[in-house]
């Protein structure tokens, strides 16, 4: 069986402009999750779905895969969640003949989780 986390980071925040790779405690608050979920032993692989190219590089290394850039469309205030998590599903079939069992979808804005 295969669990991939999947965390969804856009880089468009109006109310904090660059929310996910901000510093909180000492790191950018994305690495709390991505720390948390390369932790799990029960994940497969760690993605990041992001259309912004600094939270790419925080997340490459922090030590989570950045294997596609999000489209514009998918980046929006209104875009949803589950289309987000569609996409990165079908490109991961598509490009990489890989179709994990199941998907986690871990918010980088939740930061305060444990390895469980």
């Amino acid at each position: 069986m295969t669990i991939t986390g999947l965390i969804t980071a856009r880089g468009g925040s109006k109310s904090i402009p660059g929310k996910n790779i901000k510093p909180l405690a000492g790191k950018p608050l994305i690495a709390w999750t991505i720390e948390a979920a390369l932790q799990c032993r029960d994940l497969s692989r760690v993605i990041v779905s992001t259309d912004d190219e600094k939270i790419a590089e925080v997340a490459r290394k922090w030590g989570a895969e950045v294997p596609f850039v999000r489209p514009d469309e998918l980046s929006k205030d209104d875009s949803s969640h589950i289309s987000v998590v569609l996409q990165a599903v079908n490109w991961l079939e598509e490009n990489e003949g890989y179709c994990p069992d199941y998907i986690m979808l871990l918010q980088p804005t939740s930061p305060c989780r444990t390895t469980e």
